[in-house]
């Protein structure tokens, strides 16, 4: 079920908005939803990023070599070898 959501902006941000919709071809509230939904998704990519970073920093995640993924080395049993 869709929710709706009731904004208040700057009249110069919504200007900006209107112009900028208008550049993509898009409805305001159709280019908001976008921008949204890419804001949200980075957000997403770069928590997952800095939860990996802060996980290979307690030795709990594992880095391999380009050539280690290819297959021509054996990975090591264990982090650290």
């Amino acid at each position: 079920m869709n929710k709706q959501l009731t904004l208040d902006m700057p009249e110069e941000m919504h200007r900006l908005l209107l112009k900028y919709a208008a550049a993509a071809g898009r409805e305001p509230h159709a280019y908001v939803l976008d921008l949204l939904e890419e804001k949200l998704e980075d957000t997403y990519f770069l928590r997952r990023a800095e939860w990996v970073m802060e996980a290979r920093q307690h030795g709990e995640s594992i880095t391999y070599t380009w050539e280690e993924l290819l297959g021509s080395q054996d990975p090591p049993a264990h982090p650290g070898d």
